[in-house]
C-alpha cells in the first residue's frame, strides 16, 4: 500500500504540479495586491505593476522584446486568436483583390485544438479554404518537400515547436527557410506549448507570426497563458469588452494566474531553478534505462535525438496499453496513453499514425513525461518504481478469492451494462459509505478485481480490512460462486470501471447484497 500512498508523477505533458514559487506570487495577489490593473488608485497601480513586471518577464524569456504579448486563459484561447486573427486577414487580402493561397495547412501532428479551430473559423467566416495536413516523416518531423509543394498555395501555416505526445522538436528553421524560399505570403502560426523551459526561444529574430502558450504545461496553475505576435503581423481580438490588455482581449486579468506565471518566468530567468537541457538527457536516458530492464522488448516509438529529452513513448509489444496504464498506476506512478484531452477516446494514437508506426503499437502506446523540475532523488524513485513493475509482471497470483465446489453454469464474458435490462445497476459507494456499509455487514467479503500484476504492487487495506483478489478476468469462471456466495460482497478496483462490471454480474447471477467502491481506490488516496 506504500506504492499507493505516494505518487511519482510522470505526466508533465498533460500538466505539472504548481511551483511553490507560484503558489506564494499567487496568494500575494490575492491577499495583498487584489486591485484591479484598470484602475487608477494605489491599489490599482500596485496591480498594474505586477502586471507590466510579469509581460516584461515573457519578453525577456521568449525573447520577444517587439510585438505584442498578452495574457490569455491558455494555448486554446491563444490559438483560436491566431487562427481568426489570421482568417480575417485573409479574408480581407481576398476581398482587396490580392494574391492568396486557398489552403490551411497544418502538421499532421498537431494537437486537435489546431485543425479544430481552423475547420470552425474557416465556416464561421465563409473563407472557404481547403483544410491540408502536412505530412510527417517516421522520425515525426514535418515533411519539407512537402511543403516546398503545398507553401505557394498556403495562406496559413500551423506547426507546433514540440509535440506533446512524442516529444518530436520541429525543424523550424526548416520550415522557416521554404517559406522564404518559396516566397510564401501564409501567415505562420506555432504552437509553442511544449516549448516553454525546454527550448531556446528567440521569437522576435524569427519569420513566426502567432505563438501561442500555456502555463500549466510548465508549473504555473490552469487558466493562464500568453500570445506573442509578431509586429506588423495582422491581429483580431477574439474577446471584446472593456479594452484590457490595451485592447486586444477585453476581460478583467486573471492577476493571480499572472502573479504565478510571473514567478516561473522569475525562475527561467534566473536560470537556477529548472535543471539544464544536458541534466534532463540524463534524466531521460536513466529512465530509457530503467524501462528496458523493467520490459525486454520494449519499443521507443520516437528517436531521442529529435525529441524533448522530457518524452518518452513507447510500446511494450505482448502487452495492452491499458494493461500498463494500470500497472503503472497501481505502483503510484503517473503516466498516460498519450494527449490527457483525448485519453477518453479508445482509438489509436493519430500522432503514431501519422508517423507510420504500425496500428498496435499506436493503440498500446504509453507516454512517460517529467519537466525541468526532477531533480536525481525524483529520477531514483522513478526507476525504482519501473523495475517493479517489471517485477510485478512475473509475480505469482495472489491468494485467490475462497472459490468452492461447482455446480453453476460458466459463463464466457463478463456482461456490459444493458440499456434494457430490468436489474438495476448495482449500488456504488464512496468511501464514507464504503466505512458505513463495513459497519453494517461485518461479514461483508471486499474482492479486489484488479489483474494480479496490480495485485503485487500492493494490497490495500480498506478500514483495515484485507480483501481477496479475484480478477475481472477470471470472474466468468467462478459465476457458480458469485451465484451462491450469501455474505455482502464489496468490489474494488482503481477507477471503479471493473468494479462496476463485477458487481453488475454478481447482480445478475441473483447475489441480493452487492456494493462497487465508485470512482476505485484512486479516490479514496
Amino acid at each position: 500500500m506504500a506504492f499507493m500512498n505516494t505518487e511519482i508523477y510522470l505526466d508533465a505533458n498533460a500538466t505539472s504540479p504548481v511551483l511553490p514559487a507560484a503558489i506564494g506570487a499567487a496568494q500575494a495577489a490575492l491577499l495583498a495586491c487584489f486591485g484591479n490593473p484598470s484602475s487608477s488608485h494605489a491599489a490599482g497601480l500596485r496591480a498594474r505593476a505586477l502586471l507590466d513586471d510579469a509581460r516584461d518577464r515573457a519578453r525577456h524569456v521568449l525573447g520577444a522584446p517587439e510585438g505584442r504579448l498578452l495574457f490569455t486563459s491558455g494555448a486554446t484561447e491563444g490559438i483560436q486568436t491566431a487562427v481568426l486573427s489570421a482568417l480575417c486577414a485573409v479574408r480581407a487580402r481576398r476581398e482587396a483583390g490580392e494574391p492568396c493561397g486557398d489552403l490551411l495547412l497544418y502538421g499532421a501532428t498537431e494537437h486537435k485544438a489546431v485543425p479544430e479551430s481552423l475547420a470552425h473559423w474557416n465556416a464561421l467566416l465563409g473563407t472557404g479554404l481547403t483544410l491540408q495536413a502536412l505530412p510527417v516523416d517516421a522520425d515525426g518531423r514535418h515533411r519539407l518537400d512537402e511543403l516546398r509543394a503545398l507553401a505557394p498555395r498556403a495562406a496559413v501555416v500551423c506547426t507546433m515547436a514540440a509535440n506533446n505526445e512524442t516529444g518530436v522538436v520541429s525543424d523550424l528553421a526548416g520550415i522557416a527557410a521554404v517559406l522564404e524560399e518559396t516566397g510564401s505570403t501564409a501567415l505562420w502560426m506555432v504552437d509553442c506549448v511544449q516549448a516553454l523551459g525546454k527550448l531556446p526561444l528567440s521569437l522576435s529574430r524569427s519569420r513566426i507570426d502567432y505563438a501561442p502558450f500555456s502555463g500549466h504545461k510548465l508549473y504555473a496553475p490552469k487558466g493562464i497563458g500568453m500570445l506573442y505576435v509578431r509586429a506588423g503581423a495582422p491581429y483580431t481580438p477574439l474577446m471584446c469588452g472593456g479594452g484590457q490588455e490595451a485592447g486586444q482581449r477585453s476581460g478583467t486579468e486573471n492577476m493571480a494566474g499572472i502573479a504565478a506565471l510571473g514567478a516561473v518566468l522569475r525562475a527561467l530567468e534566473e536560470g537556477t531553478t529548472f535543471r539544464t537541457h544536458a541534466q534532463m538527457d540524463a534524466a531521460r536516458d536513466r529512465l530509457a534505462a530503467a524501462l528496458r530492464a523493467a520490459f525486454p522488448g520494449i519499443v521507443f516509438n520516437a528517436p531521442f535525438e529529435h525529441a524533448l529529452p522530457t518524452t518518452l513513448n513507447f510500446t511494450v509489444p505482448g502487452y495492452s496499453g491499458k494493461t500498463l496504464l494500470d500497472l503503472f498506476d497501481a505502483a503510484g506512478v503517473r503516466v498516460s496513453a498519450g494527449s490527457a484531452c483525448s485519453a477518453a477516446k479508445a482509438a489509436p494514437s493519430y500522432v503514431l499514425l501519422a508517423m507510420g508506426v504500425p496500428e498496435e503499437r499506436c493503440a498500446n502506446a504509453v507516454r512517460m513525461s517529467f519537466g525541468p523540475l526532477a531533480d536525481d532523488a525524483f529520477i531514483d524513485a522513478a526507476c525504482a518504481r519501473i523495475l517493479r513493475c517489471g517485477q510485478a509482471l512475473q509475480a505469482p497470483p495472489p491468494a485467490p478469492c475462497p472459490v468452492t465446489g461447482s455446480g453453476a453454469p460458466a459463463i464466457t464474458s463478463v456482461p456490459a451494462a444493458s440499456a434494457g435490462s430490468s436489474i438495476p445497476m448495482p449500488c456504488g459507494i464512496d468511501g464514507k459509505g464504503l466505512a458505513r456499509f463495513l459497519e453494517r455487514h461485518p461479514d461483508a467479503l471486499l474482492v479486489d478485481v484488479r489483474e494480479a500484476c496490480e495485485h503485487a504492487l500492493g494490497t490495500p487495506l480498506l478500514h483495515g480490512r484485507a480483501a481477496y483478489s479475484l480478477p475481472l478476468s477470471r470472474l466468468p469462471e467462478h459465476a457458480a460462486w458469485l451465484g451462491r456466495e450469501t455474505r455482502p460482497l464489496v468490489f474494488f478496483c482503481r477507477s471503479g470501471n471493473r468494479s462496476a462490471q463485477a458487481a453488475q454480474l454478481a447482480q445478475e447471477l441473483g447475489h441480493g447484497n452487492v456494493r462497487h467502491l465508485a470512482g476505485g481506490l484512486a479516490l479514496l488516496n
